[in-house]
């Protein structure tokens, strides 16, 4: 399956980044969403059941991931989707949802926030497309960060991550973005 959706949820875990020994940066987090219905019997809001997905970023947006969002953050998240078969240690077998990510932003549904364009770095460097050589790599380099991650951490693990978190959407990491330029939008 090699499907390219979008999911809109919130941010289930503080996001988890490495850097491989080629020095590929790989950032990954569980991302939770949750359908909302309204129910005209009972004239209010029902949640639906929540799925949990793996999301992993890879170069410029591992790196702008890991400066940009936290856990509890509401988001939209664009990328391949992959579905494979795991077993632990113990013999426990599963189904690991992940989404090979090719955009992450804020959903400003819920607040607002600003855009800074990192100096020198155009939307095709930084996200491989056009660069000789860039080395795509699969899902199956990032195994050992996916079985480490928890397969469903339930809606505890999520604290904030329901509806009603934090209406402020905010850049963190700012001192990690020296020489960056603040960008206007022209609309």
């Amino acid at each position: 399956m090699n499907e390219t959706v979008t999911v809109r949820g919130f941010i289930g875990n503080e996001v988890r980044t490495i850097t491989t020994d080629k020095g590929l940066p790989i950032s990954s987090f569980r991302l939770a969403s949750t359908p909302r219905r309204f129910d005209r019997e009972r004239g209010e809001w029902v949640d639906g059941e929540t799925n949990w997905f793996t999301v992993t970023c890879f170069r410029a947006l591992a790196q702008n991931v890991r400066t940009t969002v936290s856990k509890g953050d509401p988001v939209l998240v664009t990328g391949r989707l992959k579905v494979r078969q795991w077993a632990n240690d113990t013999g426990q077998r599963g189904t690991s949802v992940e989404i090979d990510a090719d955009g992450v932003g804020h959903d400003l549904t819920f607040g607002t926030g600003s855009f800074i364009r990192l100096g020198g770095q155009s939307a095709d460097s930084a996200s491989g497309w056009g660069s000789a050589g860039a080395g795509l790599t699969s899902t199956e380099d990032t195994a050992d960060l996916a079985d480490s991650e928890a397969r469903d951490p339930g809606p505890d693990a999520a604290a904030g991550a329901g509806h009603g978190s934090s209406p402020e959407v905010s850049l963190r990491g700012d001192e990690e973005l020296a020489g960056a330029e603040s960008v206007d939008a022209p609309f």
